[in-house]
């Protein structure tokens, strides 16, 4: 899991934890199974209704970008790798690319460099690649929605458990020692709604919005590079406009 990702919800879950020792409750009250059931299932269910199957299909992969370490490469290891193809272009032609593009990881950095050694008009070539990078924010704000819809459903849900308890508790009336316990039991559900809301599924369509923007901005960076290296830009005049388009916080790292 990512560490900061993992930071957050243990701090959450500890803050609730300590308050309710302050306040005298027991923390082992959470631990009340039919409520932890309905919610994540009944939510889970709630949101899937609102998708296709195809959608349904990705949410292992949803829940792998909401949990897992960003995969976001480092802007200055990224300007690095194009100023070395805009030099070695510049000596050398587009065309003597062709070989190293192959050994490149980065599979959109490879496809737009192999568009621009194959000749490919430079405004085609700059639109191919921001649709690809349009498409990619579409599929992730699919995500994303998938997991505030989840964090949209589940205070109801528990709140539909907290009146199933109610129900409960009104059929044993002539039960008065048992009422407390079963009034505490039925206001748990409505705990764990909230509390998976406001905790993790809200924060997870938060996280893949921010690892989206992040990995657009890298393809974006990229995008100017190929477009500058098929140009013939000199690598100085590459660095110097790639370096601007990243925060002064990074472009400072890695000067240091």
């Amino acid at each position: 899991m990512d560490p900061a990702t993992l930071i957050g919800f243990v701090i959450s879950l500890v803050a609730l934890l300590v308050f309710m020792v302050m306040e005298g409750a027991d923390p082992m009250s959470l631990l009340f199974l039919p409520a932890i059931i309905l919610v994540i299932l009944a939510t889970f269910g709630a949101a899937a209704s609102s998708f296709t199957m195809d959608d349904l299909k990705k949410i292992p992969a949803w829940f792998k970008m909401a949990a897992m370490p960003a995969r976001v490469p480092k802007a200055g290891a990224q300007i690095q790798t194009l100023v070395s193809l805009a030099e070695k272009a510049r000596k050398e032609g587009l065309l003597a690319l062709e070989a190293q593009v192959k050994s490149i990881d980065d599979p959109f950095l490879r496809r737009g460099l192999q568009m621009g050694i194959d000749g490919t008009d430079p405004e085609e070539l700059r639109a191919v690649l921001e649709g690809e990078i349009s498409a990619k924010k579409s599929e992730d704000k699919v995500a994303a929605k998938f997991f505030n819809q989840m964090g949209g459903y589940a205070p109801t849900i528990g709140i539909v458990g907290c009146i199933v308890g109610l129900i409960n508790v009104m059929g044993n009336l002539s039960d008065p020692e048992s009422l407390g316990p079963m009034i505490a039991a039925a206001f748990v559900a409505t705990l764990w709604g909230v509390m998976a809301a406001n905790f993790w599924f809200l924060p997870m369509g938060a996280k893949i919005l921010r690892v989206s923007e992040l990995q657009a901005a890298q393809m974006e960076l990229l995008v100017e590079g190929i477009t500058e290296i098929q140009a013939g830009t000199s690598p100085r005049a590459v660095r110097q406009k790639l370096s601007s388009l990243i925060p002064p916080s990074e472009v400072e790292r890695e000067a240091a």
